[in-house]
Order: structure tokens, then C-alpha cells, then sequence
């Protein structure tokens, strides 16, 4: 049996649901890019915290409060990053979407940056 890599088990202490619970798990130069066509007035770039915060409340807005993360994969690359695989579903428009996505989260000093 081998041991979890480190960056999978610090990822796996992230709660998106109480981000100030783990605020200690991210770098202070944080930066959270998202694209997605379908949701223009959420695209950006998000710093710290407070902007990851931010992108979920803004996503939640969109979406009528409907937006949801399944994890459905992990795994780490090198010593920096940890690709995941997830599944979200929200209500968007009056259409209920399902839709599968990756994030690639890039950790430095045992800190996602």
C-alpha cells in the first residue's frame, strides 16, 4: 500500500463550503482563473481568499444557488500540481446542466497558489 501523495491530502482538507476554516491552506499570492463561456459575468481572475469567496458567491448568483462539486477523480503531477476531476451541476437560464470539468491546482510551500 502506498502513502497519499502530500498535495492530494492537503487538497483533500479544502472546504468550499467554509473557505475561512481553511484560509491557512492557501498562499497569499493565491490567484483562482476561471473560464467558461456560458458564464461571461463569472470569468476572471479571483486573488486570495476573499476572491475564492468571491467567485463562489458570484457562481451561486448565477446559478439560483443550485451549484453543486462532486469530486469524481485526483491525482498529483510532479511535486506542484494536482489535476481533479469534477462533476458540477447547477440550474442556469431555467436549464439544469450537468457538466464534467477539470481543475488544476498548483501548490507551492505546501500552499495552493
Amino acid at each position: 500500500m502506498s502513502e497519499e501523495h502530500p498535495n492530494v491530502s492537503l487538497l483533500q482538507r479544502l472546504d468550499l463550503g467554509n473557505l475561512d476554516a481553511c484560509a491557512d491552506l492557501f498562499a497569499e499570492n493565491f490567484v483562482w482563473h476561471f473560464f467558461n463561456a456560458q458564464l461571461p459575468d463569472v470569468q476572471g481572475d479571483y486573488v486570495g481568499v476573499a476572491g475564492l469567496q468571491a467567485f463562489f458567491d458570484k457562481l451561486g448568483a448565477s446559478t439560483g444557488g443550485t451549484f453543486a462539486v462532486e469530486p469524481v477523480s485526483i491525482a498529483p503531477f510532479g511535486d506542484e500540481l494536482v489535476v481533479t476531476c469534477v462533476r458540477d451541476t447547477m440550474s442556469l437560464g431555467g436549464t439544469t446542466l450537468e457538466v464534467d470539468a477539470v481543475v488544476v491546482w498548483r501548490i507551492v510551500n505546501g500552499r495552493l497558489a
